[in-house]
């Protein structure tokens, strides 16, 4: 039996504000964030539903384009979604490097180009992701919804994405102090006005660590902040959030709790019905109990296998209310 369904958790936080929803490839985080954000909506609070997923499939779901603006959720009052354009963060990403490298050269009359440094720079696998969360909490700073609701990538890349704000932190409490001490031997060594120049890359460093702070502070906040990890009555996907809510657990990510997906109904289940679905059903009540045990008081939700596609605003009504009965 659920303790604390999705209805009742909410309620009992009422200044919750960011919504993520992540899991396993495949287990429907984009439907039950889509649906979450209708209920948001429907409560007469202004929401933002946005995919950091670099395989977006928002706009397949809600049958209208919503990649690279954020756009009104058509049928929808108060709801605003948005697949951010993952290229086009990329290219101003690179951009942003360019000119702190350029500043950097130029501060320490370095006469190097700075192509090589910025080919270096955005070559690294996690340039994307870390793109994917400056852009995120560009979102969550402009403060221009009441609601927040992020539909993740896989839930890999969704921690590291999360967990950015302490590895930002700490390599940057570094860098600062490197540039500090840096600063003080080139001040002790030089007899130019240069001396006295304003430090870019330093206002840079101390600028971004402000940021990070800020975001940690929101991502932490357990009235503010809860993730939300979905899953299937399957092994693998069991599996895979079992180990990545302890992890987040290490970043003070408030884990709002685990949604069921896809359970076929057992009413359904006739003499005549085929041998395949009755040995599904047999194997998800096996995993059902694995649930029940792994995550005792932390099922919100449980959804059925729906008898067709979940795609377009309708269904996803249907969905929110099955998810906040």
């Amino acid at each position: 039996m659920i303790e604390t369904p999705m209805q009742q958790y909410m309620a009992q936080r009422p200044k919750l504000k960011y919504l993520f929803f992540g899991g396993k490839g495949g287990v429907g985080k984009t439907v039950m964030a889509g649906a979450a954000a209708i209920w948001a909506a429907q409560q007469g609070k202004k929401t933002l539903l946005a995919s950091t997923n670099p395989v977006h499939s928002l706009s397949s779901l809600l049958g209208q384009n919503v990649f690279g603006k954020q756009t009104p959720v058509e049928g929808v009052p108060n709801l605003t979604a948005y697949e951010i354009d993952t290229h086009d963060t990329i290219e101003k990403s690179k951009k942003e490097i360019r000119e702190k490298i350029e500043w950097f050269l130029k501060y320490a009359d370095i006469k190097t180009k700075a192509d090589e440094f910025v080919e270096s720079a955005t070559m690294n696998p996690s340039f994307e992701e870390s793109a994917m969360f400056e852009n995120m909490i560009d979102l969550m700073f402009d403060d221009e919804y009441e609601v927040y609701v992020f539909d993740t990538a896989p839930t890999a890349n969704a921690r590291r994405l999360l967990g950015m704000t302490s590895v930002y932190s700490m390599w940057v409490n570094k860098m600062v102090q490197s540039r500090e001490e840096a600063k003080s031997l080139k001040d002790l060594l030089s007899y130019s006005k240069k001396k006295q120049e304003k430090d870019p890359l330093m206002d840079y460093l101390l600028n971004l660590r402000e940021r990070m702070c800020h975001a940690k502070t929101l991502l932490t906040d357990d009235n503010l902040t809860s993730f939300f990890f979905i899953t299937l009555p399957e092994a693998l996907p069991i599996a895979v959030i079992t180990r990545f809510i302890g992890w987040f657990s290490e970043f003070n990510i408030p884990v709002g709790g685990v949604i069921v997906n896809m359970l076929i109904d057992k009413n359904s289940v006739k003499k005549d019905t085929p041998d395949f679905v009755k040995n599904r059903v047999a194997m998800q009540d096996e995993h059902m109990e694995t649930i029940w045990k792994e995550f005792d008081g932390q099922v919100r939700a449980i959804l059925p296998l729906f008898e067709t596609e979940v795609r377009g605003v309708e269904m996803l009504e249907r969905t929110a209310n099955l998810l906040f009965a």
